[in-house]
């Protein structure tokens, strides 16, 4: 199951709507469950460095099934994954990317939000996110 183009526009919009809510510019990118594009919105002086972010951002919380801020937390020095951005050609460790699960608990893709602090993307994300499903996900046995 992937993520729809019908729902990654609408999460799209609420992300945006957000995003103006909170008076930043900000990349939007949404993949399905393979980590694929599915789609992207650049809002109007949005940084150019935002692209590459946002969508490494919905890579990251689609590979690992958790929110890019919790992976953050377990890849500071000492941590259990210490290191891991430097794995799947570079991933994001900071908050701003989650999970977009269905209302079956299925895994269908990821939203990745970047332009602002990490506490304005993490709310853009969530927004958008929240949109179309949930971003807390279940326990394991969705998982391959």
């Amino acid at each position: 199951m992937h993520v729809t183009i019908a729902a990654a526009e609408t999460a799209i919009e609420a992300a945006r709507k957000r995003a103006v809510e909170l008076g930043t510019e900000m990349c939007i990118a949404i993949v399905d469950s393979g980590a694929n594009l599915k789609a992207f919105y650049r809002m109007d002086d949005a940084w150019v460095g935002s692209i590459d972010i946002a969508i490494k951002k919905a890579k990251t919380a689609v590979f690992f099934g958790m929110p890019t801020g919790q992976i953050g937390k377990l890849s500071q020095p000492g941590g259990s994954l210490f290191g891991i951005e430097h794995s799947n050609e570079g991933l994001i460790t900071f908050p701003g990317g989650l999970p977009i699960v269905d209302d079956k608990g299925v895994l269908i893709g990821a939203i990745g939000v970047s332009g602002s602090s990490v506490e304005n993307d993490h709310a853009v994300a969530q927004a958008g996110g929240s949109s179309v499903g949930v971003c807390d996900l279940p326990a394991h046995p969705w998982r391959t």
